[in-house]
């Protein structure tokens, strides 16, 4: 699955799926094709250690370069 990933200082916690016609676009397949291939234990990993050091941008209030470049979370 090619998906749309979320990085803090080089650590990966997140991503957004993509639509599915994103599966039949060539271009966009060299590209994923050549990143690193992440494993859902990996962001698991990534974004529990993000909550233990307060550093998780979608749960705590963090000074960010790019915040429109966070993933969107509806707000309850």
């Amino acid at each position: 699955m090619i998906v749309r990933m979320y990085f803090i200082q080089d650590v990966p916690f997140t991503f957004d799926e993509l639509p599915e016609s994103a599966i039949y676009d060539k271009e966009l397949i060299e590209i994923a094709n050549k990143y690193y291939h992440y494993e859902p234990e990996d962001l698991y990993k990534n974004s529990f250690y993000l909550i233990d050091e307060e550093a998780h941008p979608c749960l705590f209030d963090l000074d960010l370069e790019n915040p429109e470049d966070m993933p969107l979370f509806n707000e309850y």
